[in-house]
């Protein structure tokens, strides 16, 4: 194999658990030109990527099918010897079967499957994580010794979460409050709850992207816990990312900054509500645990992903004692 292309266009945290299928490849396949396919607004994670060639950027917000058109030309110009899939709708499928690649690989869910030269079983089940799903896409090929996702800060992005550390106290603690979708969200008023429970000897550092900052400040303002810092909009996704590998815990929601501390090993603590761990996006750093409802619900899960309100109106599957979170 000497040219390989990934495909992975849907969100952030789908960025991140397919870079597992990245590190595999290069790994026995070393002198490899990798590239990697995915929607614009997450080129920064990847950007400056030690083991990728290029990165080719879709944008679908904008003349998505323009764009599309375009995309699969340049594809198609690249002559890939293998192109892996790791979706299972439409435009990547047509982009997989348009590709010229001399094997192309993906799920059998996808509506093109029918045009790839291998197809994998895809299955939403208790003992599958995503990052095996996607691995199981090359696995004639390579069995993978490391299946956590990895992420490669700069060292300009790690100083600029040194120097943030060096302004306040020593041990912090990072919380990323916000999702998409309000049915993944941990309620702001638990959040509150939490950081009063939190030791004052820890910063509190509130993450999110520019959109989120209301929604931290809001959390700041009602804490009565002294040292809480509200860095909504302030960091990239790899700078969080940076900042949270040496928190003495990160809290967050099944949302992309769960599969950040899985990508930096960080500790973690993960606020399940209307979706479930048997999904297979649970996080999978050596110190990691999983927090959901003791309720039985009937509702839950409501679906594989989230939604604007409860469908029941009732949201029981937040309803999560806030002691179970706090640590010493």
């Amino acid at each position: 194999m000497q040219k390989i292309l990934i495909i992975q266009t849907a969100f952030i945290g789908d960025v991140i658990l397919a870079t597992p299928v990245l590190e595999a490849l290069h790994e026995h396949f070393p002198n490899a030109k990798i590239d990697f396919l995915l929607r614009k607004g997450n080129e920064a994670l990847l950007r400056d990527h030690p083991f990728l060639n290029e990165l080719i950027i879709w944008n679908k917000k904008e003349q998505k099918r323009q764009h599309l058109l375009k995309t699969i030309r340049y594809i198609r110009s690249k002559r890939y010897d293998l192109v892996v899939n790791l979706q299972r709708f439409f435009s990547t499928g047509l982009i997989t079967a348009f590709s010229k690649g001399s094997v192309k690989v993906g799920f059998d869910k996808n509506p093109f499957s029918m045009f790839f030269d291998i197809k994998k079983s895809h299955f939403i089940r208790k003992d599958k994580h995503e990052v095996d799903r996607n691995l199981s896409l090359i696995d004639q090929w390579i069995i993978p010794k490391n299946k956590r996702p990895k992420l490669y800060p700069s060292a300009a992005m790690y100083q600029k979460a040194a120097d943030i550390r060096a302004t306040h106290t020593e041990r912090y603690i990072c919380i990323a409050p916000t999702s998409v979708w309000f049915t993944k969200q941990f309620p702001a008023q638990k959040w509150i709850e939490l950081t009063h429970l939190l030791p004052e000897k820890y910063t509190i550092y509130l993450l999110g992207a520019p959109n989120d900052k209301v929604a931290c400040e809001q959390i700041r303002k009602q804490s009565n816990h002294k040292n809480i810092v509200n860095l909504a909009g302030q960091l990239s996704l790899l700078e969080s990312a940076a900042l949270m590998q040496h928190a003495q815990m990160n809290y967050v929601n099944d949302s992309a900054p769960l599969h950040l501390c899985s990508a930096m090993n960080a500790p973690v603590k993960a606020i399940f509500c209307s979706t479930v761990p048997d999904f297979g996006f649970t996080p999978l750093s050596n110190q990691s645990e999983v927090i959901e409802t003791r309720h039985i619900l009937p509702c839950r899960p409501c679906g594989l992903h989230g939604f604007k309100s409860c469908p029941k109106g009732h949201f029981k599957c937040a309803d999560i004692d806030v002691n179970r979170l706090s640590i010493s």
